[in-house]
């Protein structure tokens, strides 16, 4: 392919400063779109992320992959129950650890909707948290805070510095 540039202007004095280098640690290795990555143990899948776009960033030993254009993360438990985040993008962590962004929205399989703006999924302990404004409703009441930890099925979760209005039947 050949590009051509036809025009006229003054010439120019000609620089002694160096052009700009592009650094390749602010580079992806690679680029990938519409992309679903599973992760699985023993044939149980544990975990599918999806998203439109991603980006894999690789520095020495670690490498991460930063996902955009609309992220969906499916967390199995043993059952097979799923919980769903949705978030407009996210980070996968070498160590699988997860991290979503932007209108984040956690829908656990028993109906409970957990909506901030930053989660952080840890893989060892199979954790969510935020240190972030959340909202946590269920059928029957509504909380809010600022900071969050709950397991992946969203059962057992604490809210710190909470606030909440419950409904009455």
């Amino acid at each position: 392919m050949v590009f051509s540039a036809v025009g006229c202007s003054a010439p120019k004095k000609e620089s002694h400063m160096p052009a700009a280098a592009v650094s390749t640690k602010d580079m992806p290795a690679q680029e990938s779109w519409n992309v679903t990555l599973v992760v699985s143990d023993n044939g149980r899948t544990k975990t599918i992320v999806s998203a439109r776009h991603a980006s894999e960033y690789r520095q020495g030993e670690k490498q991460e992959i930063r996902l955009d254009g609309g992220l969906n993360v499916q967390l199995f438990d043993r059952d097979g129950s799923a919980t769903l985040i949705t978030a407009g993008r996210g980070i996968v962590h070498d160590n699988h650890d997860i991290e979503a962004f932007d209108n984040v929205v956690i829908r656990s399989a028993d109906g409970t909707v957990m909506r901030t703006e930053h989660i952080w999924r840890t893989s060892h302990d199979r954790m969510i948290r935020s240190d972030k404004y959340v909202t946590i409703s269920g059928p029957s009441r509504t909380i809010r805070g600022y900071g969050f930890e709950s397991d992946e099925a969203m059962k057992h979760y604490r809210i710190f510095h909470a606030s909440g209005e419950a409904l009455s039947k």
